[in-house]
C-alpha cells in the first residue's frame, strides 16, 4: 500500500481532485472510470451518491496497482472517516472543519483536505492538521480572494472548488493554488446523452489546461 506521502505527491502533482457526485452508483462508476481514462489521478466520491462505499470500494481494488487516488467526500466525523478508510478511500474531504474527522484520517495516515473560507478558518485548518484547505465555495471569492489570503498565510495549500473549469485554470495557480477540486465540467459532461466519452475529453481538457497554466 502506497504511503500518505506517496499519494499526496501524486495529487499534488496531477493537479487536481474530481468530485464526483451522482444519481447513482453505476453513474459514479462510470464517470470515475471515464475520467481516469481522461487522465484524473484522485477521485473524490461524495458521501451523497448512491451506495457510496461500494462504489469506493469497487474503485479502490480496480485501481491498487495504479497510480489513482480513492477519496471520499463529505467526511463529516471520525466514525464516517474510519468507515471509508476500510472501504479503501485514501484521501478524506470535507466542507468544513471537522477536528475529528482529520484526528482519524491521520492516525491511519490517509490525505485529507478540509473545508474553510475566511482566514480565521484556513489557520484553524491548517493548525488542526489538515493536509490540504478546501477554500470552499470558490467561486463567491475567485483567484483574487487567494492571493490575498495567502500574502499572510502562504503556508497554507490551498484547493479552491467550486467555479472551476479550463478556462480560469491557469488564474488559480498564479494565486498560488496548490490543486485544484473539480466538479460538474468533467463529471457531468456525459448528462445530455449518456456518453461517457465525453468525460473523457473534458478530464483531458482540465490535464492539457493545468500543464499549460504550470509551464
Amino acid at each position: 500500500m502506497r504511503t500518505k506521502f506517496e499519494n499526496l505527491k501524486i495529487i499534488m502533482e496531477s493537479g487536481m481532485v474530481l468530485i464526483i457526485r451522482t444519481d447513482s452508483e453505476e453513474e459514479a462508476k462510470k464517470v470515475a472510470e471515464a475520467a481516469v481514462e481522461g487522465g484524473v489521478k484522485a477521485l473524490e466520491i461524495t458521501m451523497s451518491c448512491d451506495n457510496a462505499m461500494g462504489v469506493i470500494s469497487y474503485l479502490a481494488k480496480k485501481y491498487k496497482d495504479q497510480d489513482i487516488v480513492i477519496g471520499a467526500g463529505t467526511i463529516l466525523d471520525a466514525e464516517t472517516a474510519n468507515n471509508v478508510m476500510l472501504a479503501g478511500a485514501r484521501l478524506l474531504v470535507s466542507p468544513n472543519l471537522n477536528p475529528n474527522m482529520l484526528e482519524m484520517a491521520n492516525r491511519y495516515q490517509a490525505v485529507t483536505i478540509s473545508g474553510a473560507l475566511t482566514p480565521t478558518e484556513i489557520l484553524n485548518t491548517v493548525n488542526k492538521g489538515a493536509d490540504l484547505v478546501k477554500l470552499f465555495p470558490a467561486e463567491f471569492m475567485g483567484p483574487k480572494y487567494v492571493k490575498a489570503v495567502r500574502a499572510p498565510l502562504p503556508q497554507a495549500a490551498i484547493v479552491p472548488t467550486g467555479g472551476v473549469n479550463p478556462g480560469n485554470v491557469k488564474e488559480w495557480f498564479d494565486a498560488g493554488c496548490a490543486a485544484l477540486g473539480v466538479g460538474s465540467y468533467i463529471s457531468k459532461a456525459h448528462k445530455k446523452d449518456g456518453d461517457y466519452t465525453k468525460v473523457t475529453s473534458a478530464a483531458q481538457d482540465f490535464v492539457k489546461a493545468i500543464a499549460a497554466a504550470r509551464a
